[in-house]
């Protein structure tokens, strides 16, 4: 075959013994250069879509959180100031007994305390209610003494002021006195 058999159509020689021509060669050089910058975009896209993923997971965690935070502030927050009216509720029925004592009081005070007590209650204060004969629950109650008494042991005696709750949370525990055993 002459130089000029060699050439095919294309301009490139023909090969001999199935060895490639020099542009197809490149092309399929070419080929796996594209496969393989392919193959890294797909990898970065997928680490990246990961990773977006999992920020985006974090940040509705975080949403989460925050509001169920936000919502402990709307209802404890007013904590310190609820503690303070509840000495003054106590102070008020100190003063209604002793009234009581010297004669009939006036319907009016037990109004006022009633709206006070009704303020609180619509702020999530509640009274946490003990009396004599129950078990004694120290999450609930804080036996200041204990006496002999006919009860069992570990009863409530007399309950000497009243504890409170804050929605589920114990703003105050009862004051009480609890029996204990004969011996």
């Amino acid at each position: 075959m002459t130089d000029e058999e060699n050439i095919n159509t294309n301009g490139a020689q023909a090969s001999e013994g199935g060895v490639a021509p020099a542009s197809e060669v490149a092309s399929l050089g070419a080929q796996d250069d594209l496969a393989k910058t392919l193959a890294e975009a797909e990898r970065q896209r997928d680490e990246y879509l990961a990773g977006w993923q999992r920020a985006r997971a974090d940040f509705l965690n975080y949403k989460k959180e925050e509001l169920a935070h936000l919502e402990e502030v709307s209802r404890y927050g007013n904590a310190d100031m609820i503690k303070e009216l509840i000495g003054i509720i106590d102070n008020f029925d100190l003063a209604l007994r002793t009234l009581e004592k010297d004669g009939p009081v006036e319907k009016g005070i037990y109004i006022i305390r009633m709206q006070i007590e009704d303020i609180l209650k619509k702020r999530g204060l509640e009274k946490i209610s003990l009396h004599a004969g129950d078990p004694f629950d120290p999450a609930v109650a804080e036996a200041l003494s204990a006496v002999a008494s006919d009860q069992p042991p570990g009863t409530i005696v007399e309950e000497i002021e009243p504890g409170y709750r804050l929605y589920e949370k114990v703003l105050r525990p009862a004051r009480v006195i609890v029996s204990k055993d004969h011996g």
